[in-house]
């Protein structure tokens, strides 16, 4: 009789290491910015935003930058079937940097959809921050700032846990 196992996941990036990635690329994003008075971070539902969370909270310790938090709503498995929107009342000004915070860059879909709703304004910058790139592109779209680079197989899966006390990190399954 076969038995069936649970497929193993290994960590990639403790908590500590995690954090350091995403204060690492909070500099950098206070580096290119640092002549703005206000950025939006947007974070993708989940993780992502989970992210642009934590990236305020660093750019606040290590910056006068103002930073606006706001969550983009989408279907992940299935972006064409779901309205893509934001989680509070977002109105959004022209002539600003917008930076759309997600946990992981794969195929680049998700991150496609997710610009969507920025490009019906004449922003001074959109840009993109990743904590894992993949580098499995199918869609032109590439990160800004990301925090680590992993090379995968298709078959493998990347976990970014950011929301789960106890259980946050970088994993590989």
């Amino acid at each position: 009789m076969t038995e069936i196992t649970a497929p193993t996941r290994q960590q990639v990036l403790t908590l500590e290491q995690t954090q350091q990635k995403i204060r690492r690329i909070a500099f950098e994003i206070y580096e290119r910015n640092f002549e703005e008075e206000e950025i939006v971070l947007a974070g993708i539902t989940g993780e992502g935003y989970e992210f642009a969370r934590l990236l305020a909270n660093e750019l606040k310790s290590i910056s006068p930058l103002k930073t606006r938090l706001v969550e983009i709503v989408l279907d992940k498995e299935r972006p064409l079937n779901s309205d893509i929107s934001f989680r509070k009342d977002f109105t959004l000004n022209d002539s600003k940097v917008v930076i759309v915070a997600d946990d992981v860059l794969n195929t680049g879909r998700t991150l496609a959809f997710a610009l969507q709703p920025f490009l019906q304004f004449r922003l001074k910058k959109l840009q993109v921050a990743v904590i894992v790139d993949r580098s499995h592109r199918h869609f032109p779209v590439s990160a800004d700032y990301v925090g680590y680079a992993l090379s995968t197989t298709f078959n493998e899966h990347v976990e970014v846990i950011l929301s789960r006390k106890g259980e946050e990190g970088v994993f590989l399954k």
